[in-house]
């Protein structure tokens, strides 16, 4: 029997990373960013107004603080304005939040700290020079790099490159999945089942979990148990597919077609590895790309943790994510529970945190069965049992590694 580590390492040996794609920054959300961008021009490519006020010279309204100051208002700068203008001492010129600021003009004097009139102003408060200004450069200067080769693009990095004039970025695109189901017993969710048939939920599941995850999914939906169908189905998939994913069954005499079918395409292996759900199951890469390929059990809870722990890391690492693993934290068990002897557990759980003392608590779920799915609905966790320990009781401390957040 294999170990969850020794599985896990094969897997994310066969990661395929697609080439980078230049894509338009309204597309780049939650991608990887595969290039250095430098910036051309400053931001902001003038000196302008932080706030609604007066532009001035500070000297001029240095003695402000003893007495108030009254200066002539010679014109008004909003927003947008292309039309220079010339400040000379003694004046001070009305702008607005993001106005050029005027020829001289070293600082604004807030609304606030004035009585507002157009013609003269009387400003009660003095300002140094700089004050409520946003000077040329002061965000980025010429040759900055503005976004790093390596970071996420977020709100924040769509926002900066649209602002030093960026229309399209180079990132690492979203991995593409394809998902599909095998079995006769198998109806989609628009029709009714017969007798022994069920509906198709690992397609939906996993496609959802492949989302999740940052890719870009395509489910194939249902594949009847016939091998030659199942292996002209793959096959079209790995010519469109970074990561293949199979649920069917994997025992008996089903599990041999589904091997056998899947085999004539290239290497793939159907081992028990040292886990619990999900203990037997398939990886290989397949077709003359070598394209991961994973059989996964038809058991819906069963096929979502073997994703969780074996599918989504590799995903992670085609994204150029830098740690493909969810976060880990150490909780204090509510209840007892008990694991499989020489399988390492992925239970389900609810992880909670005591307000006063900031621990983190987990409520197992749904122990007694792996085909719980709904208590995987419920569950905001995975508690880590390691293959030696059989039984934790309650107050102990477990690992326990976060599932995606509601909400």
């Amino acid at each position: 029997m294999r170990s969850v580590d020794e599985q896990l390492a094969k897997v994310l040996a066969g990661a395929v990373r697609p080439a980078p794609v230049r894509v338009a920054i309204s597309e780049a959300q939650g991608l990887l960013c595969a290039e250095e961008v430098v910036a051309e021009r400053a931001l902001p490519g003038f000196d302008q107004a932080a706030i609604d006020g007066y532009a001035v010279r500070s000297v001029d309204v240095q003695s402000a603080g003893t007495e108030p100051v009254r200066l002539p208002v010679v014109g008004e700068i909003a927003t947008g304005s292309r039309q220079p203008r010339r400040l000379q001492p003694g004046q001070a010129v009305r702008v607005a939040t993001g106005a050029p600021l005027p020829t001289l003009a070293d600082a604004v004097v807030p609304t606030g700290y004035t009585d507002g009139h157009d013609a003269r102003v009387t400003i009660e408060r003095p300002v140094p020079s700089a004050a409520f200004v946003r000077r040329t450069g002061e965000d980025v200067q010429p040759g900055d790099v503005a976004v790093r080769r390596g970071s996420t693009i977020g709100a924040a990095q769509v926002g900066l490159l649209a602002a030093v004039g960026r229309d399209k970025v180079l990132v690492h695109p979203r991995p593409r999945v394809s998902v599909i189901s095998v079995g006769d017993e198998l109806v989609d969710i628009g029709r009714t089942p017969g007798p022994g048939q069920v509906y198709d939920v690992n397609s939906y599941a996993l496609a959802a979990a492949g989302r999740d995850a940052g890719a870009e999914v395509t489910r194939v939906g249902i594949v009847p148990g016939d091998a030659k169908r199942l292996r002209d189905v793959v096959e079209g998939r790995l010519l469109l597919s970074e990561v293949v994913v199979v649920a069917g069954g994997i025992g008996g005499a089903g599990g041999e077609e589904i091997h056998q079918a899947l085999s004539e395409l290239g290497n793939i292996d159907v081992t028990r590895v040292a886990m619990h759900p999900g203990s037997v199951q398939g990886f290989g890469r397949l077709g003359p790309d070598l394209v991961p390929t994973f059989l996964v059990p038809s058991n819906p809870m069963s096929a979502l943790v073997v994703f969780e722990v074996l599918v989504r890391p590799l995903i992670r690492t085609a994204l150029g994510k830098r740690s493909p693993h969810r976060r880990v934290v150490g909780a204090r068990l509510l209840s007892p529970l008990t694991s499989s002897k020489g399988r390492k557990g992925f239970l389900r759980g609810q992880l909670l945190r005591d307000t006063s003392t900031e621990e983190y608590l987990v409520q197992p779920l749904g122990t007694s069965g792996a085909h719980l799915l709904a208590s995987l609905a419920e569950a905001n966790c995975l508690i880590l049992v390691e293959e030696d320990t059989t039984e934790v009781a309650v107050g102990d401390d477990v690992q326990v590694t976060f599932l995606a957040q509601r909400g």
